[in-house]
C-alpha cells in the first residue's frame, strides 16, 4: 500500500475543514432561527422539536440507503468523484436561510435541508475516512483517522466561534460562501448480499456496527433534543450555545490532534474506544441531571475523551477489509448509522417535548437525555467485548453477488 503524500493529505484536510466549519456554524444560530419562525417570543416550542425529529428521522431513512450506496460507488467511481456531489448538496439549505430567515423561507430551507440531507449527512466524513484508508498504512490509520476526526473538531470550534460574534444573518451568508469555496476547492447499483456478507465475513465487524447503531442512537437523539432542552430549562440562547461548543470543540480537537496519537499506539484501538463510550455515557447522564446553568459547561469538557470513539470504531473496522473494499465497509458502519438516525427521533422527540412542557408527568425536564444516556451505556458494554483481532486485509470480502455464471 503506497504512502498518501503530505500535499495531498493536506488537501483533504482543508477540503474537510472547509465543508465542516460552514456546516457547524450554523448550528447554535439555527434554534434561535426555527423558534422565531415556529414559535415567536417563546422559550419553549412543542412543534420545533417534533418537526426537527421528523425531519432527523426522514433524513436517516434516507441515507440508510445512500450511504451504502455511495460508499458502494465510490469504490468502484473513485473517492473524489462522489465527494463533491453531497458538498454542492450543501449549499442549498444554506443559502436559502442566508436569503432570508421569514417563516415562508424557513419552510423551504427546512424541505430542502431534508432532501439535500438524505444524500449528505455523514457522506463527506465516509467518503474521507474511505480516501484515507485506501492510501494509510494500518499502523498508521488510527492516528490518521484521529487528525480527521480533530480537523472537524477544528472546524467546529472555528465555525461556532466564529458565529459568537457574527449576527445571525452574517452567519448564513459566511457559511453559504464557505460551502461553495469547499466544492471549488477540490478539482452501479447496490448489492446488499455484499453488506450481509461483510457483516458476516467478520465477528469483529458485526460488534462494531452494534456499537455503531446505539451510539449514533444516543447522539443523534442528544443532539436534536438538547438545545431544546436547554432553552427551555436554562433559557439559553445562540451566543451561549456557541459558547458551550467552543468549550467542547477546544477538548475535542485537542484530543484528538494531541491525546489520541499518543495513546492509540500504547493502549489500541480497542480500549479507545470503551473509554471514549463510557465518557460519552456520562456526559449524557450529567446533562441530564443538570441542576444549574453551569453544569453543561462542565459536560462539555468530556469531550476531550468521549471524540476517541468514532475514529477508534472507523480503525477497528478498516482493519477487518481490503484496500479495494474501504468505501464498503465504512459505508456499511454509516448505513447502520443511518438506520439509527430513523430510530432515534421517533423514540425520543416526543419524549423530550412532553418532558418539557406542562403536560409532563412528573418533575424532571432532563428526564429524557437520561434516557438516551442508557443507549451510549449499551454501546459501552457492547464495545468492552471487541477483541483485538488480526486484520484480513489480504482476504477480500466476496460474495455470490461477484461471481459469474461460466
Amino acid at each position: 500500500m503506497e504512502k498518501l503524500s503530505t500535499g495531498r493529505l493536506s488537501h483533504l484536510y482543508m477540503t474537510i475543514f472547509l465543508h465542516n466549519f460552514s456546516t457547524f456554524m450554523v448550528i447554535p444560530a439555527i434554534t434561535d432561527v426555527t423558534m422565531t419562525a415556529l414559535c415567536p417570543g417563546r422559550d419553549e416550542c412543542s412543534i420545533a422539536i417534533y418537526l426537527t425529529g421528523f425531519q432527523q428521522a426522514i433524513v436517516g431513512l434516507g441515507t440508510l440507503v445512500m450511504m451504502p450506496l455511495v460508499g458502494n460507488l465510490s469504490d468502484k467511481c473513485g473517492r473524489k468523484a462522489l465527494l463533491t456531489v453531497p458538498m454542492i448538496f450543501t449549499i442549498i439549505p444554506l443559502g436559502i436561510l442566508a436569503y432570508s430567515r421569514t417563516r415562508n423561507f424557513f419552510y423551504v430551507y427546512y424541505v430542502a435541508k431534508t432532501l439535500t440531507a438524505m444524500v449528505c449527512e455523514g457522506s463527506v466524513h465516509c467518503l474521507a475516512l474511505a480516501y484515507v484508508a485506501d492510501n494509510v498504512p494500518e499502523v498508521r490509520r488510527a492516528s490518521t483517522f484521529g487528525i480527521l476526526s480533530g480537523i472537524s473538531s477544528s472546524a467546529f470550534v472555528c465555525g461556532t466561534l466564529f458565529t459568537r460574534f457574527v449576527s445571525t444573518p452574517s452567519t448564513f451568508q459566511v457559511a453559504t460562501s464557505v460551502a461553495v469555496v469547499a466544492v471549488i476547492r477540490p478539482k452501479h447499483c447496490l448489492q446488499y448480499l455484499d453488506l450481509i456478507a461483510l457483516l458476516k465475513t467478520s465477528p469483529t465487524i458485526s460488534q462494531a456496527a452494534i456499537v455503531a447503531f446505539f451510539s449514533n442512537l444516543a447522539d443523534v437523539g442528544l443532539h436534536a433534543s438538547i438545545l431544546y432542552y436547554l432553552k427551555a430549562r436554562f433559557h439559553f440562547n445562540k451566543d451561549q450555545f456557541a459558547d458551550l461548543m467552543v468549550i467542547s470543540g477546544v477538548a475535542s480537537t485537542i484530543s484528538q490532534l494531541v491525546l489520541m496519537p499518543l495513546l492509540a499506539p500504547v493502549l489500541g484501538e480497542e480500549r479507545l474506544l470503551s473509554i471514549g463510550l463510557l465518557f460519552s455515557w456520562a456526559h449524557m447522564f450529567l446533562y441530564g441531571i443538570a441542576w444549574s446553568f453551569w453544569v453543561p459547561y462542565a459536560a462539555a469538557m468530556f469531550s476531550i475523551f468521549f471524540v476517541f470513539a468514532q475514529p477508534c470504531m472507523r480503525s477497528i473496522v478498516s482493519k477487518q477489509v481490503g484496500s479495494s473494499e474501504q468505501g464498503k465497509a465504512q459505508g456499511c458502519i454509516s448505513g447502520i448509522c443511518s438506520f439509527a438516525n430513523v430510530i432515534s427521533p421517533l423514540a425520543f422527540s416526543p419524549l423530550t417535548a412532553l418532558f418539557l412542557s406542562e403536560r409532563a408527568p412528573f418533575n424532571f425536564p432532563g428526564f429524557s437525555i437520561v434516557c438516551i444516556g442508557f443507549a451510549a451505556m449499551i454501546a459501552f458494554i457492547q464495545s468492552v467485548m471487541i477483541k483485538a483481532a488480526p486484520p484480513i486485509s489480504s482476504e477480500p470480502v466476496s460474495s455470490n453477488c461477484n461471481h459469474t455464471e461460466p
